[in-house]
C-alpha cells in the first residue's frame, strides 16, 4: 500500500504504485483537468511519474503555484518551439533549449540563417503541435545504452550534454507516444502533461551563440520565445517590451544629453554636464546617508603593483578580467575591485577594538575587461565607479553589521522609488579561497542576521563570491524587470592574507571580520536603470534642469528674467526660453526634454507676481505666485519626492 499525504494533511491511500494524476484524479475530475505537475519532497515530478512509497504531495496548477506553473509552461514551449523548427527545417540539430527570465530558448544547428521573417511560420507549426494536445512522455535508459543511441542518431551535441549529464540513467521526452518517429529530445524534465496545456506564446528574436559559450567552438543559432498561461498575460508583457523600447537608456541619453559613447574609447562613457548633474544628485544623497550611519570616506589608487593581486586571491581568480601595465619595469595592474586597496589603508596603522566596527565607504573607479560583444549602454561597461564600502569589526558585530547594511541599503532604494525589493543568499562556490568550516561560520552569520530581520529570502548554492558567502538585493523597476544591485559578502579570507589585526580587550592580536557591501553597485548601471524606470522623467531631486521660464512674448522677457533670477537664487536648476516661438513650440520642447515644470510668464503673471505652472506629461495650468512656487519645489527637492508636488 502507498500512502499519499496532503497539503490539508488528508491522507490518501492507494494499492499500489501511483502516479500523481492518479491522486488527482481520485481528489476529483476538476483538479486532474487544472493539475499541471506535483512537488514530491520538494522537487517537481511529471504528473505521470510513479510514486512506490507513503509521501507527501502537493499537485501543481497554474493558480496553486504560478512560478512553477510558468516555468513547466516555458521548458515545454522550448521543446515545441524545436519541434517545429525541426518540421520545417529537417536538416537542424538540436543543441539545448533551458527557460530563462521571461521565456526560452534553444540553441541549434542550421546552415541556412533564421530571421524574423521566419518567425511566423514557425508560430503557425507550434500552434498546430499545440492544437494536437499531444501528450509529452518520459522514458529512461540506462547511460551505456543511452550513449549507444546517441552516438548512433550522430548529434554530437546531445552527446556531449549526455557526457556531462551525471547518474546512472539518462531521460528522454517525447511528444506523442514513445516511437512511431514522434518528436524526441534528450531533457531531464519535468513537463507540462500535454502540448494542449501551453497558454500563448511567441517567438522573440534570434542570436549567434557558442556552444557552452566556448569561441573556439561553431557559431549556433540561438532562438529566444516566450510564453505565457494566456493571451492576455502575453500581450501585457510585449506591452512592457514596447514601452522599454521608448525608455531605453541609450537613446534617452542623447535625447536628454547626458551622456555618450565614442570608438576612441569602447566600453567608457563619457558624461555631459546633465549626465554629471544626476550623478552629483546621486552621490550628494549617498554621502549623506553614509555620513549619518557613521561611514568615513577614502581614496585608493587605481592602479596597484601586480604583487597586491597575487596576495589578495584576484590573480588566481579574477586576472583573465584585469588589465595590466608596465611601469619602469615593474608589472601593475589597474583595478578590478576596491578591496586590496581598502586593506592596505586599514594596515596602515594599529588597531584597538575600540575602534571596531570601522565602517569604511570608498566610491572607487574600477576597470574589467568586458568582451565586446557584451558591452551595452551603461550596463555593461569597460570602466565603473563601484559604492564600495569595507566594514572591519569583531565576530560578536557582524549580526548588527548585516542588519545596519540591510537598513540601509533598502532606505537608499526606497528613495529612489525602488520599493520591489528581494534578496538571496548565495553559498560556496566551486572556485574559492578558505576552508569549508570557515565558509559554514560565515554563511550561518549571514542566515542569523536575515533571520533577525524576518526577511524571506532565496538560496543560491554555488554562486557566492571566491572569498566568502553574500546576500544579493534584486529590485524590480517599473516594467518588472529584475536587477541586482547591493551585495553584502561576508570574508574571513582577506584579513588572513594581509595579516589585518586588532588588539583585543585582553591585549591579544585578532582578526577582524571583514563586509564587503555595495548599495548602488555599479553607479553607472545604476543611472541606466534609474533612466528606464523614470523613462528619463527625473522626480524633481534629480532632474538636471528642474524648472523652465517661457515668456509668452518679448513683452514679458524681463519680468522672465527676473523669475529666473529668483529661482536661481533659491537654488533651482532653471533655464528662461527667451527665443523668438510661439508658446506652444516652447512647451513642447520642454517636454521633450522632460523638465518637470514649466513656468509661464504673460502680462497676467506680471503683474499678480505669479507664474502659471505646466507641470511635465500635462495640459493643465496652475497658477501660483513665484514665492509659493519656490517654497514648494524646495520642500520637494529636500523630501527627495518622488512625485511632482505641484501636479
Amino acid at each position: 500500500m502507498v500512502r499519499i499525504a496532503l497539503p490539508d494533511n488528508t491522507q490518501l491511500d492507494f494499492e499500489g504504485p501511483v502516479t500523481a494524476l492518479q491522486v488527482a484524479e481520485k481528489i476529483g475530475p476538476g483538479l486532474a483537468k487544472a493539475a499541471l505537475a506535483a512537488k514530491v519532497n520538494g522537487q517537481i515530478i511529471d504528473l505521470t511519474a510513479t510514486i512506490d512509497h507513503d509521501t507527501a504531495i502537493e499537485l501543481i496548477t497554474a493558480k496553486s503555484d504560478p512560478e512553477a506553473a510558468l516555468d513547466l509552461i516555458r521548458h515545454s514551449c522550448a521543446h515545441i518551439m524545436a519541434q517545429a523548427i525541426c518540421r520545417l527545417f529537417p536538416e537542424t540539430k538540436l543543441v539545448y533549449g533551458p527557460t530563462v527570465e521571461n521565456g526560452f530558448y534553444y540553441d541549434l544547428d542550421l546552415t541556412r540563417p533564421l530571421s524574423p521573417e521566419d518567425f511566423p511560420a514557425i508560430e503557425e507549426e507550434m500552434a498546430a503541435i499545440v492544437k494536437a494536445d499531444l501528450p509529452f512522455n518520459r522514458y529512461e535508459m540506462p547511460r551505456d545504452k543511452a550513449m549507444a543511441k546517441l552516438q548512433a542518431e550522430g548529434n554530437r551535441y546531445k552527446i556531449d550534454n549526455a557526457q556531462r549529464a551525471q547518474g546512472d540513467t539518462l531521460s528522454f521526452y517525447t511528444t506523442g507516444p514513445v516511437g512511431n518517429g514522434n518528436f524526441e529530445d534528450l531533457c531531464l524534465g519535468p513537463h507540462l502533461p500535454r502540448t494542449g496545456c501551453v497558454g500563448a506564446f511567441k517567438v522573440m528574436s534570434v542570436a549567434g551563440a557558442y556552444f557552452h559559450g566556448d569561441a573556439n567552438e561553431k557559431m549556433l543559432q540561438r532562438v529566444y520565445g516566450t510564453a505565457f498561461a494566456d493571451k492576455k498575460e502575453l500581450k501585457q508583457y510585449l506591452n512592457l517590451l514596447e514601452e522599454a523600447k521608448k525608455r531605453d537608456h541609450r537613446t534617452l541619453g542623447r535625447q536628454l544629453d547626458l551622456f555618450s559613447f565614442h570608438e576612441e574609447g569602447p566600453g567608457f562613457a563619457f558624461y555631459h554636464p546633465n549626465g554629471m548633474i544626476v550623478w552629483n544628485q546621486m552621490l550628494d544623497y549617498w554621502r549623506e546617508e553614509h555620513r549619518k550611519t557613521g561611514y568615513c570616506e577614502i581614496s585608493t589608487p587605481i592602479i596597484l603593483n601586480e604583487k597586491l593581486w597575487h596576495q589578495s586571491g584576484h590573480w588566481d581568480n579574477y586576472k583573465e578580467n584585469m588589465y595590466f601595465v608596465n611601469i619602469d619595469e615593474t608589472d601593475y595592474a589597474v583595478k578590478p575591485m576596491n578591496c586590496p586597496g581598502g586593506c592596505l589603508v586599514y594596515k596602515s596603522h594599529p588597531h584597538s577594538y575600540r575602534e571596531l566596527p570601522m565602517r569604511v565607504a570608498e566610491l572607487g573607479l574600477v576597470h574589467r575587461h568586458e568582451a565586446s560583444g557584451v558591452l551595452h549602454g551603461l550596463f555593461r561597461v569597460r570602466r565603473f565607479t563601484q559604492d564600495d564600502a569595507h566594514i572591519y569589526c569583531t565576530p560578536d558585530q557582524i549580526k548588527d553589521e548585516i542588519i545596519g547594511v540591510i537598513d540601509l541599503t533598502l532606505k537608499i532604494y526606497e528613495t529612489f522609488g525602488l520599493t520591489d525589493c528581494h534578496l538571496e543568499l548565495s553559498t560556496m562556490p566551486e572556485k574559492h579561497i578558505g576552508s569549508d568550516e570557515i565558509w559554514q561560520k560565515a554563511t550561518d552569520a549571514l542566515k542569523d542576521a536575515l533571520a533577525a530581520k524576518n526577511i524571506d529570502y532565496a538560496v543560491n548554492p554555488g554562486d557566492g563570491a571566491f572569498y566568502g558567502p553574500k546576500i544579493d538585493f534584486h529590485i524590480r523597476d517599473c516594467l518588472q524587470r529584475s536587477w541586482q544591485l547591493g551585495t553584502i559578502q561576508l570574508d574571513f579570507s582577506m584579513p588572513e592574507r594581509f595579516d589585518l589585526t586588532y588588539v583585543d580587550r585582553d591585549n591579544t592580536e585578532k582578526r577582524p571580520v571583514m563586509i564587503h557591501r555595495a548599495i548602488l553597485g555599479s553607479l553607472d548601471r545604476f543611472l541606466g536603470i534609474i533612466i528606464e524606470h523614470y523613462g528619463g522623467a527625473f522626480p524633481l531631486w534629480l532632474a538636471p534642469e528642474q524648472a523652465r521660464i517661457m515668456p509668452i512674448s518679448e513683452k514679458t522677457n524681463e519680468f522672465a528674467e527676473s523669475v529666473f533670477q529668483r529661482l536661481k537664487k533659491a537654488g533651482l536648476r532653471c533655464t528662461c526660453d527667451k527665443a523668438d516661438d510661439k508658446i506652444n513650440s516652447k512647451i513642447k520642447r520642454a517636454h521633450g526634454l522632460k523638465i518637470p515644470y514649466m513656468l509661464v510668464t504673460g502680462p497676467a503673471e506680471q503683474e499678480a507676481d505669479s507664474v502659471a505652472v505646466r507641470v511635465r506629461g500635462g495640459n493643465q495650468q496652475k497658477t501660483v505666485t513665484i514665492d509659493e512656487f519656490i517654497k514648494v519645489a524646495q520642500k520637494e527637492i529636500e523630501q527627495r519626492s518622488i512625485s511632482l508636488l505641484l501636479a
